[in-house]
């Protein structure tokens, strides 16, 4: 038999080994939300509540996929434009988040990331290899489940794309 307080949450549960978290799921725009009971008789990892804004898996995924070999660069060509004159300012930090666009429910998030790969490797064996790190990087950290990660390679690095840049260096003396 359903108690009032039962019918009245919404009830999120996950697991942690044999231990089971239960609590109300809240959405903020921007974040999710995991709620957890209050009173002395529950567990002290309960208590309380915790969210996790769209910026931290923006974040994560981004640093995962940047972790991949042959992954040159993110993002489409104007952000990396933009990204390379800002990396360039002194004090100018890199942004972890260029390429990569979430969508975060109550316990899923949805990632788009637009990548630069290097040339001679195979694209379809990077995508892959970016997919599994970053859904096993935002899984872990974060306890959502990931639903889908959509991969567009937008560019490729060729090998002389450095050396074209330093012969116009060596020109001008």
């Amino acid at each position: 038999m359903a108690t009032q307080e039962s019918t009245s949450k919404t009830a999120a549960t996950a697991s942690r080994g044999d231990e089971y978290l239960t609590g109300a799921v809240q959405t903020v725009p921007g974040s999710t939300t995991v709620t957890g009971r209050t009173g002395a008789t529950e567990p002290a990892a309960t208590r309380g509540k915790t969210s996790i804004a769209d910026v931290v898996v923006v974040k994560i995924a981004g640093t995962a996929a940047r972790e991949i070999p042959g992954v040159y660069d993110m993002g489409g060509g104007l952000s990396r434009t933009i990204g390379a004159v800002r990396d360039r300012v002194p004090g100018g930090r890199p942004n972890v988040g260029r390429g990569v666009k979430v969508e975060v429910g109550e316990r899923q998030t949805a990632i788009d990331l637009d990548i630069v790969v290097e040339y001679g490797v195979p694209i379809t064996d990077v995508a892959h290899d970016v997919r599994e790190n970053v859904i096993a990087a935002v899984e872990r950290i974060t306890g959502l489940e990931v639903v889908e990660v959509n991969v567009a390679v937008n560019d490729v690095r060729l090998p002389d794309d450095d050396s074209a840049d330093s012969a116009g260096e060596t020109r001008v003396e």
